[in-house]
């Protein structure tokens, strides 16, 4: 196995309000909230989870947000990203949707769309990487058949049946 996780929701925030109010919209949907508190760690949940979806809070700085949100395509190709923020920062808006953002959000009212979002980009990401072993028995030519034999063959040893036995 290579290591990497499927996707996964990410939310980087200083206090955790958005985390809280993000977990209540979307406990039908059954989707975990992974939280962070600084964009480093949330770049090295990232690291491990390359096709997540990442929810970004705009601090009053943008410089460090923009940074990372276009450089998001080139270093993460199947993520997403959308910020949440302060009304009072509702200017920098356009701005970060330029830089790469896909949705905005200032208020943790309005995260029904937000969710949504989420939920389409998780169903739609890449599947977890298959072991090598995975990987060649797909590309046979006989596929799915041969993975059911080398089941019936696996679980011919496991009932104490020897290859060379003749009942």
């Amino acid at each position: 196995m290579t290591g990497l996780d499927p996707a996964r929701l990410i939310v980087c925030e200083r206090t955790g309000r958005w985390a809280v109010a993000l977990r209540r919209e979307l406990t039908e949907a059954g989707v975990r909230v992974w939280e962070t508190r600084s964009l480093a760690d949330c770049w090295d949940e990232l690291a491990s989870s390359p096709a997540s979806f990442l929810i970004l809070e705009l601090a009053r700085n943008p410089r460090p947000l923009l940074d990372r949100l276009a450089r998001l395509p080139r270093t993460f190709a199947a993520a997403r990203a959308a910020v949440i923020s302060d009304r009072s920062l509702a200017h920098y808006e356009w701005l970060l949707r330029e830089a790469g953002a896909v949705h905005f959000v200032c208020s943790p009212r309005e995260l029904a769309p937000l969710a949504r979002i989420v939920c389409r980009h998780l169903a739609q990401a890449p599947a977890s990487p298959k072991t090598l072993t995975e990987q060649i028995w797909a590309e046979l030519p006989w596929g799915e058949q041969g993975s059911e034999i080398r089941d019936q063959r696996s679980g011919a040893r496991d009932e104490g049946c020897e290859m060379g036995d003749v009942r």
